[in-house]
């Protein structure tokens, strides 16, 4: 059987041709590959820039709400602290007043009563002392408990507002941790149904 030209030629080109079109081929398969991995490794890249950045955006929104809520404490606090400072002033001037008014009053019936004529002088003088020595010891005790009370119902307030700061504060760092939770999600489903088609 003898061999001719053409037939040689054909098989040549065949192998040729295979050849081509199997490295095309593979080309084509390396860059669609290369193409799907640069993509999927650029969502992955942005998947974590965005569950970062919601991340980061609801940590600063807690301490930003903490610091808030610390200074609005302490201010409060200071308020509290100034009128109760306040108000024990207050109270040691009035009594202090009233002291004095009762002494002057105590001194001018005194000698009102020492400069009549009358056989009960000894008895009014003692009565009227009596009477003021009595108002005296009784007006730090009641300008005590005006205190007492004012500083029980300062207290009850700000352990309310306390309170309430801290169901805020809760609520608040609560609605951060779903509203992020719920971002991660969406994402990830997002790159999910990226990848699968």
């Amino acid at each position: 059987m003898q061999v001719k030209l053409p037939d040689v030629v054909a098989v040549v080109v065949v192998e040729v041709v295979v050849v081509v079109v199997v490295v095309v081929v593979v080309v084509v398969v390396v860059v669609v590959v290369v193409v799907v991995v640069m993509v999927v490794v650029v969502v992955v890249a942005v998947v974590i820039v965005v569950v970062v950045a919601v991340v980061v955006v609801g940590v600063v929104v807690v301490v930003v709400v903490v610091v808030v809520v610390v200074v609005a404490l302490v201010v409060v606090v200071a308020v509290v602290i100034v009128e109760i400072v306040v108000v024990a002033v207050v109270v040691v001037v009035v009594v202090v007043a009233v002291v004095v008014v009762i002494v002057v009053v105590v001194v001018f019936v005194v000698v009102v009563v020492i400069s009549s004529s009358g056989s009960s002088k000894v008895v009014v003088v003692v009565v009227v002392v009596a009477v003021a020595g009595g108002l005296v010891a009784a007006v730090p005790v009641v300008e005590g408990a005006v205190v007492v009370v004012v500083v029980v119902v300062v207290v009850v307030v700000v352990v309310a507002a306390a309170v309430v700061v801290v169901v805020v504060v809760v609520v608040v760092v609560v609605m951060v941790v779903v509203v992020v939770v719920l971002v991660v999600v969406e994402v990830v489903i997002v790159v999910a149904r990226a990848v699968a088609y």
